[in-house]
């Protein structure tokens, strides 16, 4: 009927289909022109297909300018696109920051703003704070990148070191009316840590940006250090005024992308269970949980019977000890197939929605009841290869490396795992 890998593949395809900016953004349009400008900023790796949206859109008049991430560029009339860096800034990046801050200041009441906010904004729409250089910026996220810190910790740092972010760009778009649409890629689908958050109220504090700095014991430049202590540098909250006029709205996340999926499961004939879409955790460990979730339903049917589909989503994070490639879905599965150990029956994939897991332009992996003996066969140990957080290398040895391309969207982390008797599916 379907081989279990094409199954798991139409369901990753799905879940990222389900969150493209053509479907999710016309139907949060403004519906009336305003009196005077029409401003769209922005920035993500959906940010230029989101523009690209708001132009097929919107017939009357309009300017702007997004940042989006090398390669997920797409043609625009009116809208400029930049690319820059990801998940470390770059010049790019900062300059046209700076050139959004330009485009918005001085506007009026009569003015409205648009913007775009997609997962990878946060080191896209780059600005340090006064004092701070793009060096120092680059230095801070290379060390939160393998620390093994969530995505809000991240992100509570991020924003009290920018000029940017932390709803400092919604204070300078005041007094125009502003209007955010964002695509989540985070657990809990908090604004605030979309992208850093640079048009929403953050009550979070310096302080808790130092204890981030102080729990993960982060060697940072001393210029970082000294602007943690100064008061200028703290974020907008909910209290201000420069707010008022502005309101966010969550227009794809990763629960509707699961639920796309599900329902690929279903016309399949395999029941899915969506086990949550906001599981953080180190990837590894999450590998060994789900391995015991998996041999209860293969061998006591509890807490489903099989055939079935066990569906996630989230970010979890890899504390960076060996010398490989990184990635946090590949890490994940590969400790999912070791704790496996060949067990039959049970396919799995993860993937990251907006093609890139880590640092990779690869969008994640198959695991397969075949994969350990795949790596035996090429001398490659997958325990090995785990510890030295390596499994985008071996993943690539075996040729079970799922590559997308830039999806133009980003909805998080997707994990898939198909428990069946292989007599229920007609593997071909």
């Amino acid at each position: 009927m379907i081989d279990p890998q094409t199954l798991l593949r139409q369901m990753f395809d799905a879940a990222v289909a389900s969150a493209q900016p053509n479907i999710c953004v016309p139907k949060h349009m403004p519906s009336e022109t305003p009196r005077g400008r029409f401003v769209v900023i922005g920035a993500g790796k959906a940010s230029a297909a989101m523009a690209r949206a708001v132009e097929e859109t919107w017939k009357g008049p309009l300017e702007g300018l997004v940042i989006t991430r090398y390669g997920y560029s797409v043609p625009c009339e009116k809208i400029e696109i930049v690319e820059a860096n990801h998940p470390v800034p770059d010049e790019a990046g900062q300059m046209a920051s700076q050139r959004i801050r330009e485009l918005v200041s001085g506007l009026t009441a009569d003015d409205f703003v648009l913007c775009l906010i997609s997962g990878g904004g946060s080191s896209l729409m780059t600005l340090p704070t006064e004092g701070l250089s793009l060096e120092d910026l680059q230095a801070v996220n290379t060390a939160l990148l393998r620390s093994g810190a969530t995505i809000t910790e991240m992100n509570c740092l991020r924003r009290h070191l920018s000029s940017i972010n932390g709803g400092r760009l919604a204070a300078d778009c005041h007094p125009a009316k502003l209007l955010t649409l964002m695509i989540s890629d985070v657990p809990g689908d908090d604004p605030t840590d979309i992208a850093s958050g640079p048009t929403v109220a953050d009550p979070t504090t310096l302080a808790d940006a130092q204890g981030i700095v102080d729990r993960y014991q982060l060697q940072l430049p001393d210029a970082v250090l000294d602007a943690l202590k100064l008061a200028q540098n703290e974020s907008i909250k909910p209290s201000d005024l420069r707010l008022a006029s502005s309101e966010a709205r969550i227009i794809a996340a990763p629960q509707m992308a699961l639920e796309a999926a599900a329902s690929v499961a279903l016309k399949a004939g395999v029941v899915p269970h969506i086990l949550g879409d906001s599981i953080e955790g180190e990837a590894r460990d999450l590998g060994v949980v789900m391995s015991g979730i998996v041999r209860q339903v293969k061998f006591k049917s509890q807490p489903f019977e099989q055939p079935c589909i066990l569906l996630s989503g989230g970010e979890t994070t890899v504390t960076m000890r060996g010398q490989g490639r990184g990635g946090r879905n590949v890490e994940f599965l590969l400790s999912l197939v070791v704790a496996l150990n060949g067990l039959q029956g049970v396919y799995a994939v993860a993937a990251d929605t907006d093609g890139v897991d880590g640092c990779e332009e690869v969008a994640g992996a198959f695991g397969l009841p075949e994969t350990l003996e795949k790596g035996r066969f090429l001398g490659l140990s997958a325990m090995a290869e785990l510890e030295n957080n390596n499994a985008h290398g071996f993943f690539e040895a075996i040729g079970d490396q799922l590559v997308t391309g830039p999806t133009l969207t980003n909805v998080n982390d997707f994990r898939a795992i198909l428990i069946t008797d292989t007599r229920d599916l007609c593997v071909q």
